[in-house]
C-alpha cells in the first residue's frame, strides 16, 4: 500500500486552551509567546508518542528489582524551527527532549509572490540516515516554506520517514503539497483552517506569528 500523508489534530484540552489564547486578536505579546511555548510543549509530546526508540532494563528500586523502559540514548534527534516564529515552540519542545540537537531554518516570504527564500541555514552538513527530526512551523500556509525546507533537510540527508512535522494552524493547500511530494510525513497540528487569503495568511489563523510573539510589526 502505499504511503499516505497522516495529520493528528490531538483532542487534549491544554492544545485547545492554548490555541484559544493564541488565536485571540487582543492577547498581548508576551501571552502569545507563552501560548507558543506550551503549543510547542504539547505538540510534541503528542508528536513523539510511539516514535522513538525505547529499551527495556532492569533498575533495583529502594525494595527490589523492577523493569522500566528508557529513550534509547544512540537515538539521534534533531529539532529544525523555522524561524522567526519557529523559535516560540522550540522553547517548548526543548522541555521534552532536553537532549535534542536544535538546527535552525531562517525563511523569509515575499510579499508579493509569496515565494520563500531561506536566509540562515544551520543545518548540519549531513545527517545520520538515523536521525529523528521533527520540523517546528508555527503555520502551514501556502507551502511554499515547509517545502522548501524540506529540500534543504533532504539534501543534508534528512530521511523522509523519520520526520514529523509540527504547526500550530495549518491550511488545505499546505497539506496538499506535503502529501504531494513527501505522502510518508506525519503531521501534528493544534487545527486546520479551511482557507489562505490573498496575502498567503490563513483564516482565521493567528495572524504573523512572528510579529505577535516578539512584539514587532
Amino acid at each position: 500500500m502505499a504511503p499516505q500523508l497522516k495529520i493528528y489534530v490531538p483532542p487534549h484540552p491544554l492544545i485547545k486552551h492554548w490555541l484559544g489564547v493564541a488565536r485571540d486578536k487582543n492577547t498581548p505579546s508576551t501571552l502569545f509567546k507563552t501560548a507558543m511555548v506550551e503549543l510547542g510543549r504539547w505538540l510534541t509530546y503528542e508528536a513523539i508518542r510511539e516514535w522513538l526508540p525505547t529499551m527495556d532494563v532492569t533498575v533495583e528500586t529502594p525494595l527490589a528489582l523492577a523493569p522500566a523502559t528508557f529513550l534509547n540514548p544512540e537515538t539521534k534527534i534533531a529539532i529544525i524551527p523555522i524561524l522567526r516564529a519557529g523559535l516560540t515552540l522550540a522553547e517548548g519542545s526543548q522541555t521534552i527532549l532536553p537532549l535534542a540537537s536544535t538546527y535552525h531554518l531562517g525563511m523569509i516570504r515575499d510579499e508579493k509572490t509569496l515565494n520563500p527564500t531561506c536566509y540562515l541555514n544551520k543545518l548540519p552538513t549531513q545527517f545520520t540516515a538515523d536521525t529523528h527530526i521533527l520540523i517546528l512551523d508555527p503555520m502551514l500556509a501556502t507551502g511554499g516554506t515547509i517545502i522548501l525546507a524540506m529540500e534543504e533537510i533532504i539534501k543534508r540527508g534528512g530521511n523522509p520517514d523519520l520526520t514529523r512535522i509540527i504547526s500550530v494552524v495549518s491550511a488545505p493547500p499546505a497539506l496538499q503539497k506535503l502529501s504531494a511530494n513527501y505522502p510518508a510525513l506525519n503531521i501534528y497540528s493544534a487545527m486546520i483552517d479551511e482557507q489562505i487569503n490573498d496575502n498567503g495568511f490563513i483564516v482565521p489563523g493567528l495572524g504573523d506569528a512572528g510579529d505577535r510573539a516578539f512584539g514587532t510589526e
